[in-house]
């Protein structure tokens, strides 16, 4: 029987029902939903295949040991229970971060540094040694203490998973590549979807509906910290990707247009679909939104220019009113457009189908969502 570990994959607040059907997918059992996480249980295979796959989560954490802790010695007792040296090599490079929200250990350094002494003591013991150099791989330990219940993880990803290895550099104020992949879920991208996008920035709601349509795993173009970690069989991760590979549907008839008044937004889309493998279904041309016609087969995804990105909330709304013009002469197959702009519907001049709030970030926006309701 092979080892089950449990996993939490965070995720940003209003993309949960996404990553829950992402996880499922993969084949996780034991699936659990709860405010921006999904945790779930699977062997070593899984560890690989959800760091290659998952488009939504921000990272998949490996859940070592949850308890209670309203003290420092309940927090070390509980950690140095942990086998370390089972886990860890003795020369591994192990630091410790974490956060602590309505736990009486409120200082997050005091717990980091009570933790870190609990690994070394059970460590020393357990590697039966009197030295532990830190000069090998690194092994990347986190904690979280939420009303007095730590939970203890090995972050299996190392960098977050949004950073897919193919966006260079990026316009101003960026929207996450997860959170463009939750939008292309929500928008119902298809493998036959056209997908357009009047402010498409640097391309990143095009390229993940892209690689979404052609069921192209995030993760094939990157490496992840778990592929040296000594317990897991090494020969996952080489399976996992070929098996990603395999699954790659070619034959997708999806087509992707973005547009953006910037030329230098533009070459930086077009550059950064290329890099993502998906350069021969997307095309990116300068042109202004109120020359934007969306096809009559089109899906628009969109993140407006608004606040935090223009710095001028009277262009942001007369921006969102040229859309919304522009969108009701010619509605395609429909308009999700995610913006902080509370006042979005009015400048836009209808009401959405339906909202969803996602957070950006630190930054609450709403999804707005136009759609044919299908007739009862």
């Amino acid at each position: 029987m092979s080892t089950q570990y449990t996993l939490v994959a965070p995720c940003f607040f209003g993309t949960e029902s996404t990553l829950h059907f992402e996880v499922k997918r993969l084949g996780a059992q034991n699936i659990q939903v709860t405010d921006g996480r999904v945790r779930f249980e699977g062997d070593a295979a899984l560890v690989a295949a959800a760091n290659i796959n998952l488009r939504t989560a921000e990272r998949v954490l490996l859940l070592l040991a949850s308890y209670k802790a309203a003290t420092f010695d309940e927090l070390f007792d509980g950690c140095y229970r942990i086998p370390w040296e089972e886990l860890l090599p003795a020369d591994a490079a192990f630091p410790v971060k974490g956060s602590s929200l309505s736990s009486q250990l409120s200082s997050v350094p005091a717990c980091q540094s009570v933790l870190k002494k609990a690994i070394v003591k059970r460590m020393l013991a357990g590697h039966k040694t009197g030295a532990l150099p830190e000069t090998g791989e690194t092994y990347k330990v986190r904690f979280a203490l939420r009303k007095n219940e730590v939970e203890i993880y090995l972050d299996t990803s190392g960098d977050g998973l949004h950073k897919r290895g193919y966006r260079r550099n990026a316009t101003l104020a960026p929207i996450k590549e997860t959170l463009a992949a939750a939008i292309a879920d929500l928008g119902r991208v298809r493998r036959d979807s056209l997908v357009q996008d009047p402010f498409c920035g640097s391309g990143t709601l095009i390229i993940e509906a892209a690689q979404k349509a052609l069921n192209l795993a995030p993760g094939l173009r990157r490496h992840f910290a778990a592929e040296h970690f000594a317990f897991l069989p090494p020969e996952i991760w080489g399976q996992q990707r070929e098996a990603a590979r395999d699954a790659v549907r070619r034959d997708a008839a999806f087509e992707g247009a973005g547009y953006d008044i910037d030329p230098a937004a533009v070459a930086l889309a077009a550059a950064n679909a290329k890099l993502a493998g998906v350069g021969d279904r997307c095309r990116f041309a300068v042109a202004d939104v109120k020359d934007f016609a969306p096809q009559p087969a089109a899906v628009v995804l969109t993140n407006p220019p608004y606040g935090e990105r223009l710095g001028d909330a009277a262009e942001a709304a007369s921006l969102a009113r040229t859309l919304g013009q522009v969108w009701q002469r010619s509605p395609g197959q429909g308009l999700y457009a995610i913006t902080a702009d509370a006042d979005f519907e009015q400048h836009f001049g209808k009401k959405a189908v339906r909202r969803r709030k996602i957070y950006n970030g630190m930054i609450p926006c709403q999804l707005y969502m136009y759609y044919e309701q299908p007739k009862r």
